[in-house]
């Protein structure tokens, strides 16, 4: 992460053993070499389990007494999760290991054998090859509170893709049963709609109970807003309702199952909020990032889970390839392509700050007028999605400048670091 490629090839020196290793789920194979592509032994294969590492380590920690090798580096590709519990291993033995990208993996496996076949063996000395190169990366293995937080907002994702899928299941079930329902109550999600629900009753049930015990039921989680009107209005929807009668046990069994996963996931979200306002208070100058006018508790929060700690990088350029936001171009002779973004990183990250963009333009001053600037200037205007673009990337250096040296957020001074933008007003 900190290194470039040159810093990477120089690592690699005639007393380096390479060891390269193809990451499958149960069985991982590894094969050992030198710098200049000399192949010692035979290829190991071992399991995904302390003993297999165990195995691995020994193996090469062997071959590299026997010919005198002062270091040892581990390449591997990183397939899925897979290759996270050898790498958290390695890192507890304090072996360097780097991980290469699949793509290159995948466009590489013909320069040996001029032959497209796949299988773990060579895809293993292919992976030796590129670390060989200074073609590989070394991962970001997120540590304390900053893997906490990673796992944290990994599990508010999973939970809140389940409750849109309970919520999607509550608006089918309404539009079988009731779908005159929410004529009365606008959002079946507020109180005294999922009180009334939690009566688990059936239209044609429904109008047989009397107003006041209605009434009674729903005044237990709402005393005010809620008359003897909304009463009535809901009877005479329930009588003429085209709701299915047939099938109503089973249907009030999924009623009940279903509000029953809604209150459980809003219930764990709730406590995972609390957990994460805990979590954020550990993170030195969160206080500062908060301040900023458009800037949520979430989006600092999935910034540092997705980031880690920021003392590990040099520049911000750094996090903006790691989000895939850097350009690229195709120029050949006089033939100028169009440049784009290479969307190589994290995607979660790239998602997170194009979102974050949108009310920043809206409502931070500073922000409004670059876009502003950038969408309307004379010289090489900007599209609106390239402006936006551009601002993920300035709104990267502006956190990461926060979160390194604790600098606070000032609309005006970021204003005077864009040439001919000193003297601008900003945007009303």
């Amino acid at each position: 992460m900190n290194s470039t490629q040159n810093e990477r090839i120089n690592q690699i020196t005639s007393s380096t053993l390479i060891v390269g290793v193809d990451i499958a789920k149960f069985k991982h194979v590894a094969r050992a070499q030198d710098y200049r592509g000399v192949e010692f032994v035979k290829p190991i294969t071992f399991e995904n389990n302390r003993e297999g590492f165990e195995l691995f380590v020994n193996w090469f920690w062997e071959i590299s007494k026997e010919l005198c090798f002062q270091d040892v580096i581990v390449g591997m590709e990183p397939t899925g999760h897979y290759w996270l519990n050898l790498a958290h291993f390695l890192k507890e033995k304090q072996v360097k290991y780097g991980v290469v990208n699949p793509l290159h993996v995948k466009k590489s496996k013909e320069l040996d054998d001029n032959s497209p076949t796949k299988n773990d063996v060579k895809d293993a000395k292919i992976i030796a090859q590129l670390v060989k190169d200074g073609r590989y990366a070394v991962p970001s293995l997120p540590q304390g509170v900053y893997a906490e937080l990673r796992e944290a907002i990994k599990i508010r994702d999973h939970l809140t893709t389940d409750l849109c899928v309970v919520q999607a299941r509550v608006h089918n079930w309404l539009d079988r049963y009731f779908p005159e329902f929410l004529t009365v109550f606008k959002d079946w999600e507020c109180k005294s709609a999922i009180q009334m629900l939690s009566l688990y009753l059936l239209p044609h049930e429904l109008v047989q109970v009397s107003d006041d015990t209605l009434l009674q039921y729903l005044r237990k989680v709402e005393k005010l807003g809620l008359g003897q009107g909304r009463i009535q209005n809901l009877k005479a929807a329930a009588s003429c309702s085209v709701g299915i009668k047939q099938g109503s046990d089973m249907a009030k069994m999924e009623l009940r199952l279903l509000l029953a996963q809604y209150e459980l996931l809003h219930g764990k979200l709730e406590e995972l909020e609390e957990k994460l306002e805990e979590l954020l208070k550990e993170v030195p100058y969160v206080q500062q990032l908060l301040a900023i006018k458009g800037i949520g508790r979430d989006t600092i929060a999935g910034f540092l889970a997705e980031v880690g700690d920021i003392s590990q990088y040099r520049h911000p350029k750094q996090i903006i390839k790691l989000a895939g936001l850097n350009l690229k171009e195709n120029t050949s002779g006089r033939h100028k392509g169009q440049t784009k973004i290479t969307k190589r990183g994290r995607k979660r990250l790239r998602a997170l700050l194009f979102r974050v963009m949108m009310p920043l333009v809206a409502k931070n001053e500073a922000f409004k007028a670059l876009h502003k600037y950038y969408t309307t200037r004379a010289v090489n205007p900007l599209k609106k999605m390239q402006s936006l673009i551009a601002l993920c990337n300035k709104l990267i250096r502006v956190l990461f400048g926060m979160l390194k040296k604790g600098y606070e957020f000032n609309e005006g001074k970021m204003m005077q670091d864009i040439p001919r933008m000193a003297e601008l007003p900003l945007a009303a």
